[in-house]
């Protein structure tokens, strides 16, 4: 499943939920949701009125407890740990059996959430407008988020691409991000993540303004050289690839020799962003 987990808020209580691009439905966590319509103070509390509402569901056939899975969801810890989640017909169907004054408000919350995303399928332009929401809410600065949104763009162009000339999606995408990052920036993706001391977070979302600038300007080159050269498939576009990131590269050594240090900044998103933001509610666009 290609997931993007997103907080959305409700009543200023976080609910975790993920988006399933195959699927094309939103995932709720539960114990969020059974948190907010009890008004449980903590997830502890929370869950266990969950565990005891899902025993007595199932004790009573209920299918819509049975047809519930699980999603491993960034935990208050920071940990990714498999959450019980259930998509919008469900959790309809499971709020019925919380009594609760905010049962209808968070339907009609729900139902919000769902038209939202389908609005912004029908017309992209909706999602880069909550994507640049999302930033600042965050509290990314006007410049990074402007800069972020065209890198967005610079990518998609760049995999639109990769899929003409038969590139396939998954690892030869990925092993085709590796050969840019590398070649502009010495390190491979996983590299670059463990020199920011990242784990599951989004890189780009950590980069500074200039590492993102020759992120682009890679991407781009290499997107332009695609079509100039026409290469058939993942192995002809790995030579593609290399030569994008050496133009970022050597863009970023002649800045370095002008300013007598490396542009490349173990800094990460919470080193500069304000106290108490969640810097990983964004997931890869």
């Amino acid at each position: 499943m290609t997931k993007k987990e997103i907080i959305k808020l409700f009543e200023e209580r976080k609910v975790r939920t993920v988006w399933d691009d195959k699927k094309e439905k939103w995932y709720f966590s539960i114990v969020d949701v059974t948190a907010v319509l009890t008004d449980s103070k903590d997830y502890t509390t929370a869950r266990k009125y969950w565990n005891k509402l899902k025993q007595r569901l199932k004790e009573e056939g209920n299918e819509t407890v049975t047809n519930c899975h699980q999603l491993k969801l960034r935990a208050a810890d920071g940990k990714m740990r498999l959450t019980d989640v259930a998509d919008t017909e469900q959790l309809f169907r499971l709020i019925q059996s919380v009594p609760s004054p905010k049962a209808e408000p968070f339907k009609l919350w729900m139902a919000q959430v769902a038209s939202t995303r389908l609005d912004q399928m029908q017309d992209p332009e909706q999602s880069i407008e909550q994507a640049v929401a999302d930033y600042r809410r965050l509290g990314y600065s006007e410049a990074w988020i402007n800069q972020r949104i065209k890198s967005i763009e610079v990518r998609k162009e760049l995999t639109d691409e990769w899929k003409r000339t038969g590139v396939k999606e998954g690892i030869e995408f990925a092993s085709l991000t590796d050969i840019i990052t590398r070649e502009w920036s010495g390190f491979s993706t996983k590299q670059y993540k463990q020199f920011k001391g990242l784990k599951k977070e989004n890189l780009r979302d950590n980069m500074t303004n200039l590492e993102m600038a020759f992120n682009i300007l890679a991407e781009a080159s290499a997107t332009e050289l695609s079509k100039q050269c026409e290469p058939n498939g993942f192995h002809e576009q790995k030579k593609v690839a290399k030569d994008g990131g050496s133009v970022a590269k050597a863009a970023r050594q002649q800045l370095e020799n002008k300013l007598g240090h490396t542009v490349i900044s173990p800094r990460k998103a919470k080193d500069y962003l304000p106290p108490l933001q969640d810097s990983d509610a964004i997931e890869e666009k």
